[in-house]
Order: C-alpha cells, then sequence, then structure tokens
C-alpha cells in the first residue's frame, strides 16, 4: 500500500472536514431530540442530556397524526419522481438529438425558464390547478413533475446523452429502433448514474416542499410531513425536544435513500472524469 502524499492528505483532511460539517447538524438534531420533554436545550457544549430519552417520538405520534402525513409524502415522491425521471430525460434525449444550432437555443431557452423565480408561479398556478379541479388533491402537489419539475434536471440529461456517441444512435436506428427504444435500450442504460442523481435531487426536492401543501391544500388529511412539522410548532412552540424528535423522524427516510444510493455516486463520478 502507497504513502498518501501530501496532496493527497490534504484532500483526505478537507474530505473528512467538509464531512463533519455537514453530519455535525443531524449529529446535534439527534443528541436534542434525546432530551426531556419541555427541558431548554443546553447553552453549553454538552451534546447528550444527563438522562437520554424516547418519550418525544411517542409525543409526536400523539400530538399530530405523523403517520398519515408521512404516507402523504411517500405517495408525492412515489408519483413525481418516476414522472420527472421520464419528462426529464425524453426531453433531454430530445435535445441532444436535434442539430447543433437548435440545441443551443433549447438550452438557453432551458436557463432563461430556470431563472424565473418560483414565486412568480403561484398565483398562476393556483388558478391553473383551480380550474383543472386540481385543487386540494395530490395532483397539485406533482404537476411540476409533468414539465419535468426544473430545466435543470433536463439540462442534466442532456449533456449525459449528448456524451453518447452518435453511432450509437445511428446503429440502433438502422437496427429498427424507434423513439422510445432509442430511450430504454440506449440512451437510458448510458446515463444510468446521471438518472439516478437526478432521482435523488427530485426526491429530495418533493420531500421537503413546504410551499405547495400550503398553498394548495385545504384538507389537513392531505398534508404533508414539512407542513405537519410547522403544524407541531404552532402546538408546541418552545418544545424544541420534541420538534428535534420530529425533525429526526422526517429525516430518516432522505437518509436512508442516500446511503441505499451511495454507490451509484461513485459511478457518476466515473462517468464526469472519462
Amino acid at each position: 500500500m502507497k504513502p498518501l502524499s501530501f496532496s493527497g492528505t490534504a484532500v483526505w483532511l478537507l474530505r473528512l472536514g467538509l464531512a463533519v460539517i455537514f453530519v455535525l447538524p443531524l449529529v446535534w438534531m439527534v443528541a436534542a431530540s434525546l432530551y426531556p420533554p419541555g427541558t431548554p436545550l443546553p447553552t453549553s457544549l454538552q451534546l447528550l442530556p444527563d438522562e437520554p430519552t424516547l418519550r418525544n417520538y411517542g409525543r409526536v405520534w400523539q400530538l399530530i397524526p405523523i403517520g398519515r402525513f408521512t404516507l402523504n409524502s411517500l405517495l408525492v415522491v412515489a408519483l413525481a419522481v418516476p414522472i420527472t425521471l421520464v419528462i426529464a430525460s425524453w426531453t433531454g434525449l430530445a435535445m441532444a438529438l436535434l442539430p447543433r444550432s437548435h440545441q443551443r437555443f433549447w438550452v438557453l431557452i432551458s436557463l432563461a425558464v430556470l431563472m424565473a423565480p418560483s414565486i412568480a408561479l403561484w398565483s398562476t398556478r393556483f388558478f391553473i390547478y383551480r380550474y383543472l379541479g386540481w385543487y386540494d388533491t395530490v395532483w397539485a402537489l406533482i404537476a411540476p413533475a409533468w414539465m419535468a419539475t426544473s430545466p435543470f434536471y433536463v439540462l442534466i440529461f442532456y449533456r449525459a446523452f449528448r456524451r453518447i456517441p452518435g453511432a450509437m444512435y445511428d446503429a440502433a436506428r438502422m437496427d429498427g429502433a424507434g423513439v422510445l427504444q432509442l430511450w430504454w435500450l440506449v440512451a437510458l442504460p448510458a446515463a444510468r448514474p446521471t438518472a439516478v442523481g437526478v432521482a435523488v435531487l427530485s426526491f429530495v426536492f418533493y420531500w421537503g416542499d413546504f410551499i405547495s401543501p400550503l398553498l394548495y391544500l385545504r384538507s389537513q388529511s392531505r398534508y404533508t410531513l414539512p407542513v405537519a412539522l410547522q403544524l407541531l410548532e404552532q402546538l408546541s412552540r418552545s418544545d424544541w425536544a420534541l420538534l428535534m424528535a420530529a425533525a429526526v423522524w422526517a429525516t430518516l427516510i432522505p437518509v436512508f435513500i442516500f446511503l441505499l444510493v451511495q454507490p451509484y455516486f461513485a459511478l457518476i463520478g466515473q462517468e464526469r472524469k472519462k
């Protein structure tokens, strides 16, 4: 085993420092949830309480129907993430197969749409959802997925499909492949790490979306986890241990998904080096 060089050691220490910066808030959140109910959090460097307890997690389930809110969030991501992957990859492939001059035009259009502030679309979406009968339904929450959620995801797929040699597309066409077969059998397998990255990004987007449920839902039974955390904060504003317990519950599934797809991130890094 070769010893690490100075540059290799510096890079390793930098990565370790960045990992600590990102992991430390999660560790503090878990530790804060173990304080007794109603106990103020210490201002000192003490991390764990003298007598850790899990009672705050039980109180979360007693105060709000967090199980129902969790199922609502899972339903949203289960519908929105696959739709986002399909629409974004279709659009990215269509852009990659256009002539170069047309590609530049649609890239500029995508960048212009990406710079539009989301707050400018709130009222317009509200009236559209009311007209379509989507107001106070799950369809209002996943509607952006039918437009690939974000032009950024389209551009990610466009970049990945553009790097595929054109001879592969031509060979597939000569074998009689149609547009959908070209997408499913040629383009998508070659961009699998990109698809995993877009899936993770869209999952985080819909899982943590607070504004859409607040604006487009009226029935409390359809609320998602971000709104549930806000409701809990209104019920017990100063009980930080309780709020941290709810935050831990809301973070468990994204962390689990991140660990599950961690091996694919190495593939993404290898794809970028090519």
